[in-house]
């Protein structure tokens, strides 16, 4: 979706990705090989710039980069956001406020750091997990212990439990010569740790998109950001808000400004990371997005969506990755484009039931 934004904007993209069936080959210049193949991060050099589409990267390989092509977001930020227990230190460094947490590195963190982040929490792998993989909710020390033997007694962090309102997100881009720019306050409803839908305009108090907007401008200074990142919100009750996680890239819930009209999030990426004139971007229009992941039926076969009245409503899109099924894997997503927000609840109501 990276590349297919940056076409119209005279720009050809090389993407570097070890599965030979990457959805970007069909659309980009496909370099088959491993993300610290030596041959193909010299021919990932020769671009303009480089940026990233996942954080799951080897550090190393933007490492082998720096000082020979500009990295938009670079290898510090990456090496930050990927790692949960360092970028919770660096968003509280920036003036944000995260949920109470403690770094679980050996036994001896287990006795009282449940305690410490308030009796209930959730531990999570420190690096590598996403869509609800790499966590376990815990409510004693017993399920702690038994959490951390369970996820390989790899470093985590016990994150305490935070009683919100919804979940936002927000993104931020940053171009080289320092001009930001903001995306759209985005509101977002996960099932079973993978994101369902997302809509926009966000129901939150008066005051929330301002405030999530000071918080990532805030983050973007602090982290010297070149490129676009996404701030994931708990949005509290009153409107406080505090960050949840930071994805270095586009993410699944600005999808939805694809459809709404104006600038998409990944265009606006494709201009940070090129030093291109840029501008906020937010749908036109009220806008939602429904993932379409896969899903397993009774009998192991896949469930599948019901296109035909996917394609009967009014102002629905589809956009498919090209993706072999796989259970919980994000294959699609659909945007869904109404008049007003009243009808794009409604329309989200029915077609909701047709995405498995």
């Amino acid at each position: 979706m990276l590349a297919l934004a940056a076409l119209p904007l005279g720009v050809r993209v090389t993407v570097l990705e070890p599965d030979e069936h990457a959805p970007a080959r069909l659309c980009a210049r496909h370099l088959h090989a491993p993300y610290t193949d030596p041959a193909a991060l010299n021919e990932l050099a020769a671009c303009d710039a480089v940026t990233l589409e996942f954080e799951n990267v080897p550090v190393e390989a933007l490492a082998a980069l720096q000082d020979r092509v500009p990295v938009r977001p670079g290898g510090a930020l990456l090496a930050r956001s990927k790692h949960r227990a360092h970028e919770k230190r660096a968003l509280q460094g920036a003036g944000a406020t995260t949920a109470p947490f403690e770094a679980i590195e050996a036994d001896t963190d287990l006795p009282g750091a449940l305690a410490r982040v308030g009796g209930r929490g959730i531990l999570k792998t420190s690096e590598l997990g996403y869509d609800g993989k790499g966590q376990a909710r815990v409510n004693s020390d017993a399920e702690l212990r038994a959490a951390w033997e369970n996820l390989g007694r790899v470093p985590c962090v016990l994150e305490g439990l935070v009683s919100f309102e919804r979940e936002v997100s927000l993104a931020v881009a940053r171009t080289p010569a320092g001009q930001v720019a903001f995306g759209p306050l985005v509101e977002n409803v996960h099932r079973d740790g993978i994101l369902r839908s997302s809509v926009f305009p966000a129901q939150v108090p008066d005051g929330t998109e301002a405030r999530a907007r000071e918080l990532a401008r805030a983050v973007a200074d602090a982290w010297a950001l070149e490129g676009l990142i996404t701030l994931e919100f708990f949005q509290l009750p009153g409107g406080d808000l505090i960050v949840n996680e930071v994805a270095p890239r586009v993410h699944n819930s600005g999808h939805l400004t694809q459809d709404g009209g104006g600038v998409s999030q990944f265009e606006a990426q494709v201009r940070a990371v090129l030093n291109l004139p840029l501008s906020d971007w937010r749908p036109l229009h009220p806008t939602a997005m429904v993932n379409v992941v896969g899903v397993d039926g009774p009998d192991g076969s896949p469930l599948t969506p019901d296109w035909a009245a996917i394609d009967a409503l009014d102002g629905t899109r589809v956009h498919l990755y090209h993706k072999a099924h796989r259970h919980g894997r994000k294959v699609g997503h659909v945007n869904l484009v109404a008049p007003d927000p009243g009808t794009l609840r409604a329309r989200l109501a029915s077609l909701e039931p047709l995405i498995p």
